[in-house]
């Protein structure tokens, strides 16, 4: 079984990477207010297709410039797995007509050569679209209400402050990242977001609780050294969990398909900076506030 006795001095590091988040959220926060996020159909409303050409010669603005004459408002075309295959996502105009993407198979077949196939269609009306968004908004804050509650019954308030904010610095980092990378933001992102939090409280959870059988074991030691102690402790458990659970992700991201990008992609940050802010984000609260075995005590 692998495991080892580490004494690296975490506490050494606790503001460094605390101003390497603050900067990390900043900079999250200034792209989604300013640049915005790539909403996918699943939110904004509109029409997706998945497209398959088999005449190799048909270049992406062939394609691009033959939606763009069937006056479908703003169109977005882009590469989609293999080379012939293609992502078109457009403004719905015709929605009511039953025959509406009949009509526009046989608009593309007169501008295209070759034959060609719908692999995938999907519609979604913007009042639809608005009550996703609405639905996944209140999906992720009543998960991290719900964790707050637990963590607030599991352990004392200087716990659960911790926990929580280390959530919500994985969360907007997250976003933040799909909205500098243009990510496409769909029902599946919302999936993985709400896997991230369960994630990241897990892993908190685990080093919380070394932390506090350490404050009553220990009652000479302050909660810096408590809190290092801790991490140490829980370290070859938290690298086993984050390695195996990334390579899993790994393997979807690369060899999924593009289909499977985003989701892959969110929850690989999400592991990332869920393992990163359990050690520097949610102890070193842990530490501003002074927690000591007196208040560890009181809360039992």
């Amino acid at each position: 079984m692998f495991n080892f006795k580490s004494d690296i001095q975490f506490i050494n590091y606790f503001r460094l990477f605390n101003f390497v988040s603050l900067i990390l959220i900043l900079i999250s926060v200034g792209f989604i207010f300013f640049k915005g996020l790539n909403f996918g159909v699943d939110f904004k409303g509109g029409t997706l297709i998945e497209l398959r050409v088999e005449n190799t010669e048909i270049g992406i603005g062939d394609v691009r410039q033959s939606f763009i004459e069937m006056n479908l408002g703003d169109v977005n075309v882009k590469k989609f797995g293999k080379g012939n295959d293609y992502l078109i996502k457009f403004e719905q105009t015709d929605k009511n007509k039953e025959d509406f993407i009949e009509n526009i198979k046989t608009q593309l077949s007169r501008n295209l050569t070759g034959n060609f196939s719908f692999r995938r269609v999907e519609n979604v009306g913007p009042k639809v679209s608005g009550e996703l968004l609405k639905s996944g908004l209140i999906a992720i804050v009543l998960s991290l209400s719900a964790m707050l509650i637990y963590i607030w019954i599991r352990f004392e308030w200087q716990f659960s402050l911790g926990a929580i904010i280390a959530l919500i610095h994985d969360v907007i980092i997250t976003i933040g990242f799909f909205s500098i990378l243009e990510f496409e933001i769909n029902l599946s992102i919302v999936a993985a977001l709400l896997t991230i939090v369960g994630y990241s409280m897990n892993d908190t959870v685990v080093i919380f609780d070394r932390v506090r059988e350490n404050l009553k074991k220990y009652s000479s030691k302050s909660i810096n050294e408590i809190s290092n102690l801790s991490i140490n402790e829980t370290l070859s458990r938290t690298i086993i969990t984050s390695l195996t659970t990334l390579l899993a992700l790994l393997s979807i991201f690369f060899f999924g398909g593009k289909i499977l990008h985003g989701f892959s992609f969110a929850m690989i940050l999400g592991v990332v900076f869920g393992t990163y802010s359990s050690i520097f984000i949610a102890n070193p609260i842990l530490i501003k506030l002074k927690v000591n075995q007196k208040s560890v005590l009181k809360g039992e």
